[in-house]
């Protein structure tokens, strides 16, 4: 059985911190530039920096929710997450376009995704989340006459699939009987503004672990193409 881990990959992007200055600052007919800064001494290459005016702008922007101008900027991502996380991400849809790997047409081999730790049920009245660790015995069989541990049962599935496909059912039947922990890939492709969106509830304390996971990986990429517009649409 292959297993894989959780992984976000930029594939493109459009745009920069000026680009959303700009996009505020078309409404007054007026437009920024970077500003070029030379190295000391003749050494190096000079670089281009956003303006003070700038990133006050910006962050006037970001804490008085003028949402429009981060929308002028465009992230192109492609994820590779287990099912139940992609599922929990694709419930952000405005703004944001998605396109996924479909067992409709594809049969390749699935790949898998198992935790290090298994978490427990969160204490007191609380519905969802979780709290500590469990820890499961070797083998266990609460349902059945024989001993199964959870990637037995990943495997079952895996060998029905297979078997399936063997007998000739069509690929978008067969994929029914594999489990949440399949591994699925994606093209998600959304503004700044969406992905800012996306980043402050999937980081939140609340959000399951493994999704707030995938949320960081997004921060990391997105982060450095527009250092200025995320530290502001993240601050809290």
């Amino acid at each position: 059985m292959k297993t894989s881990p959780m992984s976000v990959k930029l594939i493109d992007h459009m745009g920069s911190d000026l680009t959303v200055c700009n996009a505020a600052r078309v409404s007054f007919d007026k437009e920024s530039e970077w500003e070029i800064v030379y190295p000391a001494g003749d050494m190096g290459s000079p670089t281009s920096i956003l303006s003070d005016k700038d990133a006050k702008l910006i962050k006037y922007l970001a804490d008085h929710n003028h949402w429009s101008p981060f929308a002028h900027t465009s992230i192109q991502l492609r994820l590779k997450a287990p099912i139940f996380v992609a599922r929990q991400l694709v419930k952000h849809q405005v703004g944001g376009v998605w396109n996924e790997v479909s067992r409709r047409y594809v049969d390749s081999e699935p790949e898998f995704w198992f935790p290090e730790v298994w978490r427990g049920r969160p204490e007191g009245s609380i519905k969802q989340g979780s709290s500590g660790e469990v820890d499961l015995p070797d083998h266990f069989s609460p349902y059945l006459d024989v001993n199964l541990k959870p990637v037995d049962v990943a495997q079952l599935s895996l060998n029905m699939y297979n078997h399936m496909l063997e007998c000739g059912v069509a690929p978008e039947q067969a994929r029914m009987i594999l489990p949440q922990n399949m591994m699925t890939e994606w093209y998600w492709t959304g503004s700044l503004m969406f992905f800012a969106r996306v980043c402050r509830e999937r980081l939140a304390p609340g959000a399951q672990l493994e999704t707030r996971e995938a949320a960081e990986c997004i921060a990391e990429i997105v982060a450095p193409l527009f250092p200025v517009s995320w530290s502001a649409l993240m601050e809290e």
